[in-house]
């Protein structure tokens, strides 16, 4: 989940829920041209076949596919919360190749097939938090990243690893209106990347990602913000450095590299401290970590989290 630039966004702009809500339900009823430009939750999905369920999961309310994958930030595809469905038909799936190099001892390109034969499918529903005070609740269906850097072999200088997403003007027209730097990039410690919570997502609710969510392989980091979560992924370097970052890039007082969800540091402009769920009415306390801390605090052990934020 990608967010818009702080300094992008006027308050005139930001749609209350309940006309949020209603503005769909009318959508829905009057058949209005969402029919023929929207994508459809399952539109163009495929059910994804022996997903073993995954012990790295929460027992909550999921969010409803619909919410997930029409309440979006993809940048490239339009910079309102709606738009990515309806312009990310776009998007070329297939064929698609992912190059993994940089400080490792196998460097190789994968296509999506191979990716998903290294690791078994797994399902692992997820809290998702964005800053923007929303959060979601999915079942995503990927593989543990780690998997996949072992097969590389990291070197023992490699400290972080680095990734890129797809950025292609044609498939991408709206991007010229994005206001960032493209193509996305994001990063992990290596140490990160390595932990079993970081997901390779190649699908959610049991079918192939829509466009609009990442297709067709995108990161899932749940103990991070959203942001954190690049999608439609076409390249992982393994660096010694630390890597640039999107939203680092455009605004580094706001965005950390680190992006850990903690609601002891505010963001600049607002509260960290709660959250409302999509589809929901009330908010609830936002959780050290998003809720995760028993299984990641340890990464970050002295670590200043104010100050790597």
């Amino acid at each position: 989940m990608l967010i818009r630039k702080p300094s992008d966004i006027r308050s005139s702009e930001i749609t209350p829920k309940d006309q949020y809500l209603n503005r769909r339900k009318f959508l829905a009823a009057t058949g209005a041209a969402v029919g023929s430009l929207a994508l459809a939750p399952g539109a163009d999905a495929a059910k994804l076949s022996n997903v073993v369920k995954s012990s790295y999961t929460v027992n909550e309310k999921v969010t409803t596919l619909e919410d997930a994958s029409h309440y979006n930030n993809y940048y490239e595809f339009g910079t309102g919360k709606e738009e990515p469905a309806h312009y990310a038909n776009t998007l070329i799936t297939s064929p698609w190749k992912v190059q993994v190099g940089g400080m490792v001892a196998k460097p190789k390109t994968y296509d999506l097939d191979d990716l998903m034969k290294i690791a078994p499918l797994e399902e692992r529903t997820y809290r998702m938090r964005c800053v923007e005070a929303w959060s979601m609740v999915i079942p995503w269906d990927g593989i543990p990243l780690a998997a996949l850097l072992k097969q590389v072999e990291p070197t023992s200088s490699a400290k972080y690893v680095a990734f890129t997403s797809l950025f292609n003007e044609k498939q991408m027209p709206r991007a010229k209106f994005a206001g960032i730097e493209l193509p996305y990039v994001e990063g992990l410690r290596l140490d990160e990347a390595m932990h079993p919570l970081a997901l390779l997502a190649v699908g959610m609710y049991g079918e192939t990602l829509p466009n609009q969510n990442g297709a067709p392989i995108r990161l899932v980091t749940p103990w991070k913000y959203g942001f954190k979560g690049i999608k439609s992924i076409v390249k992982i370097t393994l660096t010694d450095k630390m890597p640039p970052t999107t939203w680092n890039i455009a605004n580094a007082r706001e965005y950390g590299f680190y992006s850990n969800v903690n609601p002891m540091v505010d963001h600049p402009r607002w509260s960290q401290a709660s959250e409302r769920r999509i589809g929901e009415l009330f908010k609830v306390k936002t959780l050290m970590f998003n809720g995760y801390a028993e299984q990641v605090s340890s990464l970050y052990t002295g670590l200043d989290l104010k100050k790597n934020y």
